[in-house]
């Protein structure tokens, strides 16, 4: 490949970041070589052509490339394909260069390392992640560079790996690097890359144990070193910062002061989720197709700012345990749900707000242009309307959060005196600086504009001079300023005109006057380029110095726009304030699952009470059919107390909620293929994992344990795991248990805080009505008959199920059912009958099925019953 000295300089630099796809600088186009053109060509589809095309084809090598200002949309693709790419400029002015351009790479974009808009979705953070595991230990940490914000913590115990888990699912980063001890622990490095479908990129331990980890995290974030509440060292958290922060700045060699606050968290401040619960419960996407619609999100999220609509996913998957934290919530959307008119007006001024956090990241970074300078001026001048309509705030929280918004006036007057309203994209070909900003730009630009009056003072001398009407003053880049005649007028021609190129009708020539106007007006075009990108890396300099101030109002503006979110939202859906506190009660009246309402149209949820406890209502046993509603209750249950305690409101009538610390579910399974695990399989190890990490202080949702083995090994193990959940001595956790074991009922009488519940049913004839109320007592009928006869299963398999059920229940064999049908005809032949019973029945069905109840009238209706009796009869 080596075969002149640029491509010798393309195998150098491509040597040194062998793991990377590298986009070459050359001219306006990003180029690739080799296997890199070839991966390119692929993913992006690029025409892949060749260079040393005279060349034998073995010898050829493969390229394609890409215009350096539409490279973005392209990276994007390949970060989302899980590739790296490795952007290498040209480091000098190639019209100054002696010899070949130096060029190096300037940076490396990864998938967690992308900040540019094009590249992220504004509602959701884009975090990569260190881990770090010794011993029986780990630390991780998190960090969004597009936003500045940084979270570790550090676990110990048996238990690490299971909470490192936990932590991947709950922050969900877009690239994970793992130390060599994380690396190889399969259930780590399996989650990332099976269950997030990340790829995983392996780090050294060089940080592990290393006293120069606290050193980097101090040089960076400029705090003490990490400890735990007790004055314990978080040595471990600190390595995971540190490896991550290693990583950071060796791809991105640049400044990273917006990362500026790390925030260490530690086990207790944060309801901890597993990955189960999180799909089961669908907080943020649905576990059928993934997408925002259908999940609580969906409900809860009304947010105007992009910073509004990641803080709400954040307090959502993080919900508190400290009442008095959730109390402070609750208050603020109180006050923002009573009072319409603030909330509206608030809401009028979060909408012309745009993405300040990441907006300052890339004015930190070097990568903001003149539109993001505008959009943060725009969002800016929001602010100190919204800090005067919170003047009259009560609650502590609104108060609070007005007196960290700033108004930045000195920021938005600086911006507004530079730029202009409307900038180009580009900010290396000039034309954004405002006039009166800079005296010398302006006297630059009356150069220019001087200069083109001269080309028309020019070209009206010469004509007069020449006597040539048709004579004019024109320009190209390739010979810049001329004066073109045409061929008529040629005989006419000054001696001092020097002849620069003939056309067929017309002839173009040069005089010393424009050659030296030419060079005036070209001189200061490029000086007014040159220097208007100096004095915009000096205002984005002046504004990188303010970004404490930038990030403080961009957190406080996000927190307003979700409590106003929470408040509409309670607002609209008729929601209650819960009563949080630290007991072990949970009781809700007439709760309703919040996406399940949102859906129905009709407006037709039936709200159901709750009532569990540490005393005696510890574990709620609840029987009922199929499609009756015994999962949309628990999950209700569930979603309720993790509402209330992320500071939201519950759709209920009333709800006392005591602190949660966890929230485990079993809810259905299926086959792990790619694990080789039956259902069964699944299904147990969820449970050894809720039995393995719930305490009595958490809530669990089971779901018709034990449904995936035979009957009597499945109710054992049912009654098991019931026995196993209310014994105090061994956990005592809340419970909801689902079941179709109508045996396990008997438990009410045998063990002490536990309840049975059923959904109601109401049966008319061959049919049912679920009426979705849950109701004290146990039932002995799953209606599993009723229920298939609903889902639209053939009536005579139905009617002969419904045979086999009785002669089963009865004790006796059961008969094949074409000996039964032969010796049923038999029987009719001796008696002299024919049964017309099968041909009645199933017409009688075809013609209900074809009814539309809605559309009768009552004479047509009773006209129907008539003739259904007739079919039958």
């Amino acid at each position: 490949m080596a075969d002149t000295p640029m491509m010798q300089q393309y195998a150098r630099i491509k040597e040194k970041y062998s793991d990377c796809i590298l986009f070459f600088r050359l001219g306006d186009f990003y180029e690739m070589f080799g296997e890199d053109a070839v991966v390119a060509s692929k993913e992006l589809d690029l025409v892949l052509t060749s260079r040393s095309k005279n060349m034998p084809e073995e010898e050829k090598i493969p390229m394609c490339g890409i215009p350096y200002h539409a490279s973005e949309g392209y990276i994007a693709r390949l970060l989302a394909k899980g590739y790296k790419i490795a952007i290498c400029e040209q480091m000098e002015d190639p019209k100054l260069a002696k010899g070949l351009v130096s060029r190096d790479v300037i940076r490396i974009i990864t998938p967690g390392t992308a900040i540019e808009s094009s590249m992220l979705d504004e509602s959701r953070n884009n975090f990569i992640c260190a881990v770090v595991m010794s011993g029986d230990g780990a630390g991780v940490c998190f960090c969004d560079i597009s936003t500045g914000e940084a979270f570790c913590t550090e676990f110990g115990g048996g238990e690490s790996e299971r909470h490192v888990i936990n932590e991947l699912g709950r922050f969900a980063p877009s690239e994970v690097l793992l130390c060599g001890a994380a690396a190889q622990n399969s259930d780590v490095s399996g989650f990332v890359t099976d269950k997030l479908c990340r790829t995983v990129e392996k780090i050294s331990d060089g940080f592990v144990d290393s006293g120069t980890a606290d050193e980097l995290v101090k040089k960076q974030f400029g705090a003490a070193g990490l400890t735990f509440g007790d004055g314990r060292p978080a040595a471990l958290a600190a390595s995971a910062c540190a490896s991550l922060l290693k990583y950071l700045y060796d791809t991105q060699k640049t400044d990273l002061s917006h990362i500026r606050t790390l925030n260490f968290y530690e086990s207790g401040q944060f309801m901890e989720l597993d990955y189960t619960a999180r799909r089961n419960l669908e907080l943020c996407e649905t576990l059928r197709s993934g997408e925002k619609k259908g999940s609580l999100l969906w409900v809860l999220d009304r947010t105007k700012t992009p910073m509004g609509g990641r803080l709400i996913r954040s307090w959502i998957e993080k919900p508190l345990l400290n009442p008095a934290a959730i109390g402070r919530r609750l208050s603020a959307v109180e006050e923002l749900t009573r009072n319409n008119a603030l909330r509206d007006m608030l809401f009028a001024e979060l909408k012309g707000i745009s993405d300040i956090e990441r907006i300052i990241g890339r004015v930190v970074y070097g990568t903001a242009n003149g539109r993001d300078l505008r959009s943060l001026s725009e969002a800016a001048k929001h602010l100190p309307k919204i800090r005067g309509l919170l003047s009259g705030a009560r609650s502590g929280l609104l108060n609070e959060t007005r007196a960290q918004l700033d108004e930045l006036t000195d920021i938005v007057g600086l911006i507004d005196r530079a730029i202009v309203d409307d900038p180009p994209f580009s900010i290396r070909e000039g034309g954004f600086i405002r006039d009166g900003y800079s005296e010398e730009v302006d006297r630059l630009r009356e150069i220019v504009s001087g200069g083109r009056g001269s080309v028309a003072s020019i070209e009206a001398r010469e004509r007069e001079r020449t006597g040539i009407k048709t004579l004019k003053v024109g320009y190209n880049r390739v010979f810049g300023y001329y004066i073109e005649v045409r061929k008529s007028g040629v005989d006419l021609i000054p001696d001092n005109y020097i002849r620069k190129q003939t056309l067929a009708d017309r002839e173009r020539y040069i005089t010393e006057e424009l050659k030296e106007m030419e060079s005036t007006i070209l001189t200061a075009n490029e000086r007014i380029t040159a220097l208007e990108y100096e004095l915009f890396t000096g205002l984005r300099n002046t504004i990188a110095g303010e970004i404490n101030r930038i990030q403080r109002t961009a957190q406080a503006v996000a927190r307003l726009d979700v409590l106003c979110s929470f408040a509409e939202t309670a607002y609209r859906e008729h929601y209650c304030r819960p009563d949080i506190d630290d007991s072990d009660r949970i009781e809700i009246i007439d709760g309703r699952h919040p996406v399940v309402e949102r859906v129905l149209s009709n407006g037709m949820f039936v709200p159901n009470d709750t009532r569990l406890d540490g005393g005696e209502n510890l574990v709620s046993i609840i029987t009922g059919p199929n499609m009756a509603g015994k999962s949309t209750y628990m999950r209700q249950v569930a979603l309720i107390v993790l509402m209330a305690q992320a500071g939201s409101f519950v759709p209920a009538r009333q709800a006392r909620i005591g602190v949660v610390d966890r929230i485990f579910t079993r809810i259905g399974a299926s086959d792990d293929l790619a694990s080789g695990q039956s259902t069964f399989m699944v299904e147990m190890s969820e449970v050894a994992e809720i039995l393995r990490g719930a305490t009595s202080r958490s809530l669990l949702i089971l779901d018709e344990i034990g449904r995936g083995t035979s009957t009597f090994d499945g109710m054992a193990i049912a009654r098991a795991v019931l026995e196993w959940v209310s014994d105090k001595k061994r956990l005592g956790a809340k419970t909801l248990f689902a079941t179709h074991y109508h045996e396990l009922t008997a438990l009410e009488k045998e063990l002490s805080g536990v309840k049975n519940y059923n959904v109601a049913v109401k049966k008319r004839g061959r049919e049912i009505i679920f009426l979705r109320k849950i109701v004290p007592g146990g039932t002995d009928d799953s209606y599993g008959i009723e229920v298939a006869r609903l889902a639209g299963l053939p009536e005579a398999l139905i009617v002969r199920a419904g045979e086999i059920l009785e002669s089963l229940e009865a004790g006796a064999p059961v008969e094949l059912e074409k000996r039964r049908a032969r010796a049923e005809e038999k029987r009719n032949l001796q008696d002299g009958q024919i049964s017309m019973f099968d041909i009645g029945d199933r017409e009688v069905t075809d013609l209900l099925r074809k009814t539309e109840p809605d559309t009768l009238t009552p004479i047509e209706a009773l006209n129907l019953i008539y003739e259904l009796k007739k079919k039958l009869q």
